[in-house]
């Protein structure tokens, strides 16, 4: 079975993280939310999510994907968490995917590690004057290599049936759209 790391911290996208985190668990995936402590995180539109576990509790575990919802100010607030960079490096130098919707792409790019790729972003978030090498698109959903991009709180369905499908397989994505009545 899968696992992926969804980080939120104080002003995180609700409606990038929930949506990402219902479909990854309806696919059987094993998801666990990891706030800055065990204590209740406001999110961007104040609805209080309770974290599965503190990021210091899950330092050490091992996941295959690292989701990042976006969100203001909450991707700020995740890029400033030096538990964020090193989760990012240590899974990234283990070949895991590494997946953001939104403004959440602007941490990778913050770590170097969009230089070259082709990605995408809420509107703006990567028009970043110091990473001139990062090819962001515009587009809904981007795959390059082991990153995963999304555009926004209207793609996030289809983003979290594109991550079922990368850790699981096409099959499993069927079979979770299938069930959603689109």
């Amino acid at each position: 079975m899968s696992r992926v790391l969804v980080p939120i911290a104080e002003g995180s996208e609700e409606l990038e993280a929930i949506t990402v985190v219902d479909l990854l668990r309806r696919a059987r995936i094993d998801v666990v939310i990891a706030g800055p402590t065990e204590d209740p995180v406001v999110m961007s539109r104040q609805v209080v999510i309770l974290p599965d576990a503190s990021l210091d509790e899950v330092m050490d575990q091992d996941f295959d994907m690292l989701m990042i919802p976006g969100g203001s100010p909450g991707t700020d607030n995740l890029m400033k968490d030096e538990r964020i960079q090193t989760l990012i490096r240590k899974m990234s130098g283990e070949g895991k995917y590494l997946a953001a919707i939104c403004a959440g792409p602007k941490i990778f790019a913050h770590a170097g590690l969009l230089d070259g790729k082709r990605v995408t972003s809420f509107p703006g978030a990567l028009d970043l004057p110091e990473r001139p090498a990062v090819k962001s698109t515009g587009g809904a959903i981007e795959v390059d290599g082991k990153i995963a991009t999304s555009r926004g709180p209207g793609t996030a369905m289809a983003f979290g049936l594109k991550l079922i499908e990368l850790l699981e397989g096409p099959a499993r994505r069927d079979e979770v759209d299938s069930r959603l009545q689109r």
